[in-house]
């Protein structure tokens, strides 16, 4: 029982610390494009060598 007056606001810390991180990435356009990288994974760009 002891072990519960650590671990319940040690988790509520964890948490609001993830979405802090969360909401900040977002604030700095973490997110912006989603689909820009997955399209140049696709595209060839190999330039004939070899």
């Amino acid at each position: 029982m002891d072990a519960l007056y650590l671990l319940v606001p040690l988790s509520i810390v964890i948490v609001f610390a993830a979405i802090w991180v969360f909401f900040r990435m977002s604030d700095s356009g973490q997110f912006e494009d989603m689909v820009g990288p997955a399209l140049r994974v696709l595209q060839d760009d190999d330039r004939g060598e070899g």
